[in-house]
């Protein structure tokens, strides 16, 4: 079994692994250190003696990681009471129930912050050291233990069978996707994978819509930066370097929620993305279409974003004018505001403007990349108005 095998078996056993643990009486802190100790062990055995039931393995090891815990702690010698008296198990299969989606429930739970939310799902759900969130979060391990172990502390108390909400569940792993990659862990697979474990325990139009939307956008992943790391705008990419069997899986999976009937904002967003996935060039891109799907979601969400994001659909089907009317009626200080009144103005032949808006969504960009972007587009015009 090789190294990568058994990461990528141990990080799909770890859910179910935990929610056995806990259904035994361990309360949720000290079952997830206690499955994290066993994936450790598992790294260190199984290359040389892989094991008949993976799963078994892991909770015979977890649960004797447990107990060992529990006795060595003067704090808890009430419940090593109840413990000592219950045999450790042995080497029999595992159970069959699957507590995956309580785990998810649990881990996005309403009184934790986003950023712990996130943080508990990665490790609890997905199987991450706390070294490699932090890698990929860029912050110190240290900050990031602390993090984890304040969102264990939350959720201790809370029944792990109480039905959760699975909207909060789905931002939480749409934020996920949304950080991309940094370290040695790419968060927007690892979001993809999180999702299809989600696909699978949960029989739901809404998580089949973030699951076809984070295979529609990571599918153009390869075409957003050129080689130097510079940003490609949608209109500029190398539609050849999409990913086209995700394009095709997605639409698919789609296309199935959408037949259920029951409209949700991921749905309506993966339809925005799977017409311009279907569009062989920018300039055949159905924008008609892609207008009414943001009035669709506009009425979902109600969302300031969305709005931006549909006037920039209608300056592109109803020309720069059109665009600009729409951006009128919005927050200027919406991000991404001046960079799209900037583009309208361009397109609309006010280069002096559209230069000055360029300048300025440059200073107020969330990220170096798009900051260098912003910063060229408004160099560009500077230099054509100097001919």
């Amino acid at each position: 079994m090789t190294a990568q095998m058994n990461e990528a078996l141990l990080r799909s056993l770890a859910p179910s692994v935990l929610g056995i643990l806990v259904r035994r009486g361990a309360d949720f802190a000290a079952a997830e250190d206690a499955v994290q100790d066993a994936l450790v062990d598992a790294v260190r055995v199984w290359p040389a003696d892989p094991p008949r039931d993976p799963k078994g393995w892991l909770v015979t090891a977890a649960w004797r990681r447990f107990l060992d815990a529990t006795r060595a702690d003067d704090a808890r010698r009430r419940r090593e009471d109840l413990v000592d008296n219950e045999p450790a198990p042995g080497p029999a299969p595992a159970p069959a129930v699957d507590d995956t989606l309580q785990l998810y429930f649990l881990c996005a739970h309403p009184s934790l912050t986003p950023t712990s939310a996130v943080a508990l799902t990665l490790r609890a759900v997905g199987g991450l050291t706390t070294r490699q969130i932090a890698e990929a979060y860029l912050v110190p391990e240290a900050t990031m233990a602390q993090r984890i172990s304040r969102a264990k502390r939350t959720v201790s108390g809370v029944r792990f069978d109480q039905p959760g909400d699975v909207a909060t569940v789905l931002r939480v792993l749409y934020l996920v996707f949304n950080e991309g990659y940094s370290g040695d862990v790419d968060l927007a697979a690892e979001a993809i994978r999180l999702t299809r474990q989600l696909a699978a325990a949960i029989d739901h139009p809404e998580v089949a819509g973030l699951l076809a939307l984070m295979l529609l956008h990571h599918a153009r992943r390869a075409a957003r930066t050129a080689p130097d790391g510079s940003l490609v705008p949608l209109a500029e990419q190398d539609r050849g370097r999409w990913d086209t069997e995700s394009i095709a899986e997605g639409v698919e999976i789609l296309q199935a929620a959408l037949a259920r009937d029951r409209l949700g904002e991921f749905q309506a967003q993966a339809a925005i993305a799977a017409l311009h996935a279907d569009a062989p060039t920018a300039e055949q891109t159905d924008w008609v279409q892609i207008v009414e799907w943001y009035d669709e979601l506009a009425r979902l969400t109600d969302s300031p974003v969305v709005r931006l994001n549909r006037a920039v659909a209608v300056g592109e089907a109803d020309g720069p004018r059109a665009g600009l009317a729409a951006l009128a009626a919005l927050d200027a200080s919406l991000p991404r505001y001046a960079a799209v009144a900037a583009y309208f103005h361009e397109r609309d032949g006010d280069l002096v403007t559209a230069a000055r808006l360029y300048a300025e969504a440059a200073r107020k960009a969330s990220n170096l990349a798009e900051r260098d972007h912003l910063t060229r587009q408004a160099a560009r015009l500077n230099s054509r108005r100097c001919r």
